[in-house]
């Protein structure tokens, strides 16, 4: 029996129950809109009801998680004599690895005798998901806590994120397009297909016009990079379900590829892309 857990953030975008089925832990980030002083966990508002909120022109801020609250969910488990390997959000995204970093360095002079292992996955979303769903293998076969953070700082770079979004205006307002690109874009139907780089930023990669060719553009990355052929494939969405589907049908037909988890994009990473982001993850050649 494995003495260790993996840890992770609310970044990932998993359920509350697929947490719990995966026998992991989780600090969550945070959110508020603007004008309120109410601030919100990833999973205290649902995600019907924040896209809504973003649709009728709610403007969202978000937190990373602070070094406090990670302290708060490692001890317990340090307590019961249990090794720790987070496997976090991005640090091009988000001070929330560096804060699971910190809290880890003030913990081990606690706990001489406890491991604790922090792993910035440059990913964001189910790519962290992903990351932890292969790890998880490894740890199912055996692997001590050293081989599972090793085998993860190995394969992160070979986790490919590819997404799209409806409106521009989303990624205006974080400064990824420019105002003018954002109207004109919007007037004309195109649909930006970014990715997450090697660095852990989002990058525009390429542009195509109307919604089911950005849906497309993705399908072909999958057929691009995908190793081995046919490997499975996470997706999230923000409140586009159908689009996920329709994702997940076009990669099935033309690859293959079997989409083993789709999930929501969460309020946290939802806030800077929009409602209407899709986006496909899966193991490839590089990113």
């Amino acid at each position: 029996m494995q003495n260790y857990v993996i840890y992770t953030d609310s970044a990932c975008d998993l359920s509350e129950k697929v947490i719990a089925d995966w026998g992991i832990n989780s600090s969550s980030l945070s959110f508020r809109f603007d004008g309120s002083n109410k601030e919100y966990r990833n999973n205290e508002m649902s995600v019907l009801e924040f896209y809504s909120k973003m649709r009728e022109g709610g403007v969202a801020k978000t937190a990373a998680v602070n070094s406090e609250d990670f302290i708060s969910g490692f001890t317990p488990l340090l307590n019961k004599g249990l090794d720790i390997l987070y496997i976090g959000f991005s640090s091009g995204l988000s001070t929330t690895y560096n804060s699971a970093r910190l809290a880890a360095e003030e913990l081990r002079p606690k706990y001489p005798e406890r491991k604790i292992y922090t792993v910035d996955t440059l990913a964001a979303s189910a790519g962290i998901a992903l990351l932890i769903d292969m790890v998880k293998e490894k740890m199912a076969s055996g692997a001590t806590i050293e081989e599972a953070r090793d085998f993860a700082e190995e394969s992160k770079l070979h986790i490919c994120h590819w997404f799209t979004v409806d409106d521009l205006v989303y990624l205006k307002r974080g400064g990824r397009v420019s105002s003018t690109t954002a109207f004109v874009g919007n007037m004309l139907g195109i649909k930006p297909v970014l990715h997450v780089d090697n660095e852990g930023h989002l990058t525009n990669v390429s542009k195509v016009r109307g919604r089911r060719a950005s849906i497309a553009a993705l399908a072909d990355k999958y057929g691009e990079s995908a190793v081995p052929a046919g490997t499975k494939a996470f997706i999230s969405h923000s409140d586009c379900e159908t689009d996920a589907k329709i994702l997940a049908q076009i990669l099935k037909e033309k690859y293959g590829a079997v989409t083993e988890l789709i999930t929501d994009v969460g309020p946290v990473i939802g806030a800077h892309s929009g409602p209407g982001t899709l986006a496909l993850f899966f193991y490839g050649k590089e990113r």
